[in-house]
């Protein structure tokens, strides 16, 4: 696993799930190689009352109900659609769902503006074509055929991206379950095995940029993943989150709590003073979501650790903090700066600790990129 830059999750934890699929003894839908309860504890992590012999790492940090509508959703025909706003983790959570359902979560579509229909169902390969004409062997089955062949799962992420015409060639794989291949004048017809579902993800800022038709909708489970806003549990995330990067890099490092305290609570301020704008040009285009927090957090520990005196300072979380969100000239900059003078300010004054020290690096970056 260390010769890869992001190993995914049935690989990350593979030693966890053998474990887990060698204790498991309950009932499994279709070819799943855990059990739904198992599969949750896998989610969220185990407790003592689960009687195991030994413990297992929370990985999602959310509503139980959650996790057990999705898993109820996957043991049934319809595909599951996890909806939220950037940053909530729905990718993440369909990835774990994969990985303990048939430990394979790297089927996966990519939804953009130029997705086809060919991403979703299948292609070819031109030169076997030329050579020997069309065939199953010179056919290229997408991520969503191969998990139609298998009795696996597929995702789809960001299905609000693709145009109409691939979501509708969607609804069939969903209804029908099965994918024809008119090109062929046998053994054309591709049938999905039991245990084939599909997990697609979408942005709920995307609404109306490709609205999902009735027909699609009818064909998924609902389940929305909504913003964090507890302070704990949203520290606990960026805390797992940004250690597990940090490990990935190879440096040890304490993140101080004053520290992650003075980032979490500026998420905080900043969510709210977006809530209370009167428009969009009063609100930073970042959507402010914990996975930017995290990504705020792991820039200035990298850049303290590469450039700096190898500790996370409140100056450098500032400057990180202010070069990840300021991304509209001259207009974020603009808030980041009113919120510098018009909340931090007084609060140096008032707490001192760290806060004296994050606002005169965030007034330093501010006057850098302006």
């Amino acid at each position: 696993m260390s010769d890869l830059l992001r190993a995914p999750a049935e690989i990350k934890y593979a030693e966890e799930l053998d474990w887990l699929e060698s204790v498991d003894d309950g009932p499994k839908p279709f070819s799943w190689r855990l059990s739904p309860k198992m599969i949750r504890l896998f989610v969220l992590g185990s407790e003592r009352a689960d009687g195991l012999d030994r413990d297992v790492s929370q990985k999602w940090f959310g509503d139980r109900g959650i996790v057990e509508r999705a898993i109820v959703t996957l043991a049934s025909d319809r595909g599951l659609l996890l909806i939220g706003d950037p940053g909530t983790g729905k990718s993440w959570l369909a990835e774990l769902l994969a990985a303990a359902v048939c430990r394979n979560s790297t089927q996966v579509v990519q939804g953009t503006a130029g997705t086809t229909e060919d991403h979703i169902k299948y292609s070819w390969n031109v030169s076997m074509v030329i050579a020997k004409g069309q065939s199953r062997e010179s056919m290229i089955p997408s991520p969503i055929m191969t998990a139609m062949e298998t009795g696996t799962i597929g995702r789809f992420e960001e299905l609000t991206r693709s145009t109409s015409d691939v979501q509708d060639a969607l609804i069939s794989i969903l209804s029908e379950k099965y994918i024809s291949v008119p090109e062929l004048d046998s053994d054309s017809i591709v049938f999905a095995k039991p245990g084939f579902s599909v997990i697609a993800t979408a942005n709920s800022r995307d609404r109306g940029v490709n609205d999902l038709s009735s027909a699609l909708k009818r064909r998924f489970n609902f389940v929305r993943i909504p913003v964090v806003t507890n302070k704990k549990s949203e520290a606990e995330i960026v805390r797992f989150r940004t250690e597990e990067l940090l490990r990935r890099h190879q440096i040890e490092l304490e993140v101080p709590p004053t520290l992650l305290d003075v980032l979490l609570q500026s998420f905080a301020d900043l969510r709210a003073s977006a809530a209370a704008a009167a428009g969009d040009d009063e609100k930073l285009e970042s959507a402010l979501s914990t996975a930017e927090q995290i990504g705020v957090l792991e820039d200035a520990v990298l850049h303290g650790n590469f450039f700096g005196e190898r500790a996370l300072t409140a100056r450098t979380l500032a400057s990180s903090l202010v070069g990840s969100l300021a991304r509209r000239e001259p207009e974020d900059l603009a808030i980041l700066n009113k919120y510098l003078h018009g909340v931090v300010e007084p609060r140096s004054k008032e707490e001192g600790g760290s806060w004296p020290e994050f606002l005169e690096g965030g007034r330093d970056a501010i006057a850098t990129l302006s």
